[in-house]
């Protein structure tokens, strides 16, 4: 029983650390080659940059889901979603806390909110289609 408590969070730490690496990792990339500004994101006039960084973010949390369902000793949907969960509330408070308004305009923090769970979703039903076959 122990074993398993202890594997489940492992899958979930290893998924949320799978989308933050990778999404920090990009940030990076894109920061050294002059595309990202260090530090927040601009408010108006990079719609497009900011909705490509928007849809990698949103690419990075299904693969960190199917990780915690991949990784998950039994239950994989679940797992998935709850990494989701953890990932809607981390946004909510991204998108509602004073200190983090000025890091990019209100419609990317909240596409984060509205995505975090199909995005969740989809993590976890590409793991059981690909796991079924």
């Amino acid at each position: 029983m122990t074993g398993n408590i202890l594997k489940s969070i492992g899958a979930g730490i290893a998924g949320l650390v799978a989308i933050i690496v990778l999404s920090y990792g990009t940030d990076a990339v894109l920061e050294a080659a002059g595309i990202l500004h260090t530090g927040s994101l601009p408010m108006y006039g990079s719609e497009l940059l900011i909705s490509v960084i928007l849809v990698y973010r949103l690419i990075y949390s299904v693969v960190g889901c199917y990780i915690a369902a991949r990784l998950a000793p039994n239950y994989p949907m679940r797992h998935a979603l709850a990494l989701g969960v953890l990932g809607f509330l981390g946004s909510i408070g991204g998108a509602v806390a004073p200190a983090m308004q000025n890091l990019g305009p209100a419609w990317y923090t909240w596409g984060l909110v509205v995505f975090a769970l199909p995005c969740a979703w989809l993590g976890g039903w590409l793991f059981t289609q690909r796991s079924s076959h």
